[in-house]
């Protein structure tokens, strides 16, 4: 069998990733009284008066939801939210399996902005963060916007700021490899979408000055006819020299490439057009803009995928339990940049320098080292930036 033959198979002899298990045994009367009423009445009238006690009384303080829509389900696309569940179910059992974090999948039966924020606002008292998943742009940016500012729990919108956060820890141990430095590097991301803007963004914070993003019509340049907003905004932050053109254009001379786009639209001809020492980091999945084989052919002195038979995977599944844990674990009202940053460089840091080459620029997604450091210093990042409501959970 290959992959998709045994996960299928695997799917319906699970009939499901997750359950509920009770943390409380009830053996008789007594137990029913406390665990339920009238017992429970008590914890009741006790967050009645105070709702911040919601988080020692019940799960809340350990419990994220994972929603989505349904309308851009890994490279899926649009294929409704009951078919985004095994998706959505597997999310949860990382949660679990890497932080020990309760998640809950919600998949809603609406594309309404409206609906989405109204209703995920509604359900946030139940959470202690929010986990937003596989939602389309440019609807997931208002999506999280709003509930950001509605929300009192982080909410996080993984395809985009995990995504980056990774590319960040990334780039910054492909740079000590190749000995460059961020602020003098020109950066190239392929692909405008929800994570490709999001990297843009996040590798802007890291250093980098002068980056350029690139769509299927070339290079975003300020002044163009017929942006959307979120590229007409990013118009304005990148491309410092105004170039104007294709990927091709945008890549010769360039420091690195950061695809989130289509496969094969990387040439080996566009990578020997880059600057000595080229990082490539094609992420398209699961073709990848060009196989790393071609990528080191062509020249490429550090390569990352998105794939994890390929060394150097650059996998969400290193940032967000970590994440999420950490901002739990304070209580945090937001996973701002400031958390996120610290998340990036936590990642680069864990390898050591004996650990650290070309075909090694991020740690395993199994290296425990992992979410406790990670933890520890988006932990730090929210106290520091004063999101966080305790010290220490």
């Amino acid at each position: 069998m290959d992959i998709k033959e045994e996960a299928m198979k695997m799917h319906e002899k699970w009939a499901g990733k997750l359950e509920v298990k009770s943390r409380v045994s009830i053996q008789d009367s007594h137990d029913l009284s406390v665990a339920y009423t009238p017992g429970v009445a008590q914890p009741c009238l006790a967050i009645q008066k105070d709702p911040s006690l919601s988080y020692t009384l019940t799960r809340r303080w350990n419990t994220v939801a994972v929603i989505t829509d349904g309308t851009a389900i890994l490279g899926l696309g649009d294929i409704g939210p009951e078919a985004g569940m095994p998706v959505m179910e597997g999310k949860c059992v990382l949660f679990k399996e890497f932080a020990d974090i309760d998640a809950v999948p919600l998949c809603l039966k609406t594309k309404d902005v409206d609906e989405l924020v109204r209703t995920i606002y509604l359900l946030s008292g139940s959470f202690g963060g929010i986990n937003l998943e596989d939602i389309s742009a440019p609807r997931c940016f208002e999506v999280e916007r709003r509930l950001k500012e509605l929300c009192e729990i982080p909410v996080f919108h993984d395809d985009q700021h995990g995504t980056a956060i990774i590319v960040g820890a990334a780039l910054m141990n492909a740079l000590k490899v190749t000995g460059k430095k961020a602020n003098e590097i020109r950066c190239v991301v392929n692909g405008a979408g929800s994570a490709g803007i999001a990297i843009a963004k996040h590798l802007m914070r890291l250093g980098v000055k002068n980056l350029i993003l690139c769509d299927r019509f070339g290079i975003i340049c300020e002044g163009m006819e017929g942006l959307n907003p979120a590229h007409e905004a990013m118009s304005h932050v990148t491309n410092p020299e105004h170039r104007r053109g294709s990927l091709a254009d945008a890549l010769a001379g360039a420091d690195v490439f950061v695809g989130v786009s289509a496969p094969g639209v990387l040439k080996p001809e566009m990578i020997q057009s880059m600057a000595e020492k080229p990082i490539v980091f094609p992420m398209a999945n699961p073709v990848p803009e060009i196989m790393p084989e071609d990528a080191l052919k062509a020249g490429a002195a550090v390569v990352g995928t998105g794939r994890s038979d390929f060394p150097n995977q650059i996998n969400n599944v290193l940032a967000f339990p970590g994440i999420f844990r950490g901002a739990l674990d304070v209580r945090a009202c937001d996973i701002n940049d400031e958390m996120k940053t610290a998340a990036s460089y936590a990642i680069a840091g864990i390898l050591t320098e004996t650990e650290l080459s070309a075909e090694c620029i991020l740690p395993k997604a199994f290296d425990k080292r992992i979410v406790p450091t990670v933890a520890k210093a988006v932990a730090e990042a929210a106290v520091k930036s004063g999101v966080a409501r305790v010290s220490s959970n």
